[in-house]
């Protein structure tokens, strides 16, 4: 009886031991959503071997979510959901001062792309890029134009708008394929008034429906000619925005955009808000008190991208500049999401798109939404933390 209990003794405990040797067995391990490969195509443009890949953005090729309205089509400017006749309408290029005088501006935060340079005395001058324009009743105030902004109005084919200028713009304008509005002009006269409320020359103002019926008189085709590249920014979907986080290292902290460096009589800056992923602008002009840079109906100027650009310059005399608009190989800063990386620059051509690359050679994609364009002097500097 003893021998039959050891028996069953050891037939349970070697029963006990075969069964916690099968939960000790491997299971398959279970993936996290964030190690998934996500669905649709991942960027496929050619990178150099050392170059960040794995967590590309995807380049919109096609349609990534319906439209609002059936019809409705992507804009060249900002990847929004335009409608037909909006997107196949070219912009206008509004020359905009800004100095205590000249604000508030009004429409000025309707605009789809603004670059900011320095004119003489070290003020900046905005030129404004507006996609859907022809029912703005009041666009500017508008001011004179210099000569490298009419480069970067040629990259988006838009009608240049302004308040005459320098004898310095007058061989570009003079080019056969140069269309501007120029309120100095009699003939392009009914596209500007002036305002009761400002003394001149901060006064002046646009009209959508006059600038239509100007470039309509003057036969100008509001649709686009074959002058410029089919794509200017190559753009991210919103699906799955450009993070910058391929970058790793790299891609520095940037919730904070400071360019008094560079215009020192605006002393403009950039906060992220984590909320919505865009950056707002204040400045502090001088004479004013630092704040919000708001238009006139309140709204303030927001931005998905900033891209700021190094541009050698030199001096024409009497205070007037002149950036080397062409050049390749030349620095700048990328700033999206919180984040910004070092790129370079190069535009070979007169209506070329101005191209920006990572340190790996790879154009940037941008994020869907509006873009602000800091054109800096070469020796200047800003800062962002």
């Amino acid at each position: 009886m003893k021998k039959l209990k050891n028996s069953i003794l050891f037939l349970a405990l070697l029963i006990l031991l075969t069964a916690c040797g099968q939960e000790d067995e491997p299971v398959d391990p279970v993936v996290p959503e964030s190690s998934q490969q996500p669905e649709g195509d991942i960027d496929s443009v050619p990178q150099p071997p050392d170059s960040p890949q794995s967590t590309s953005p995807e380049i919109v090729t096609e349609d990534d979510s319906l439209p609002p309205r059936e019809g409705m089509v992507r804009s060249r400017l900002t990847n929004e959901w335009v409608e037909p006749d909006v997107a196949n309408t070219r912009p206008i290029a509004v020359m905009i001062p800004n100095e205590v005088n000249a604000i508030p501006h009004y429409n000025l935060s309707k605009a789809s792309v603004v670059y900011e340079a320095n004119v003489e005395a070290r003020m900046s001058r905005m030129m404004a890029i507006f996609e859907d324009w022809q029912d703005l009743e009041k666009i500017g105030n508008v001011r004179s134009l210099r000569a490298y902004y009419v480069y970067w109005a040629f990259e988006w084919d838009a009608f240049i708008v302004h308040i005459g200028g320098p004898y310095f713009i007058n061989e570009l304008i003079a080019e056969p394929n140069t269309q501007n509005i120029d309120g100095n002009l009699d003939s392009d006269a009914g596209a500007f008034f002036r305002s009761s409320d400002r003394a001149a020359p901060h006064n002046s103002y646009a009209t959508g429906s006059g600038l239509a019926n100007v470039i309509s008189q003057k036969g100008y085709s509001m649709g686009y000619r074959d002058l410029i590249d089919a794509g200017h920014f190559r753009f991210a979907s919103k699906l799955n925005p450009n993070t910058l986080t391929q970058y790793d290292a790299e891609a520095k902290n940037a919730t904070y955009i400071d360019m008094s460096g560079c215009y020192p009589l605006t002393r403009c800056y950039f906060e992220f808000n984590e909320e919505d992923g865009l950056y707002y602008r204040f400045q502090h002009l001088s004479g004013s008190t630092d704040g919000p840079h708001v238009d006139s109906g309140g709204t303030q100027l927001t931005f998905k991208n900033i891209l700021v650009q190094y541009v050698k310059y030199e001096e024409l005399g009497e205070g007037y500049l002149a950036f080397q608009c062409h050049d390749t190989t030349r620095d700048g800063w990328y700033f999206t999401n919180g984040k910004g990386i070092h790129v370079n620059w190069e535009k070979t051509t007169d209506y070329g798109a101005t191209r920006y690359y990572d340190d790996y050679g790879n154009e940037v994609v941008m994020n869907t939404g509006k873009t602000m364009i800091c054109i800096v002097e070469e020796d200047d500097n800003f800062t962002f933390r």
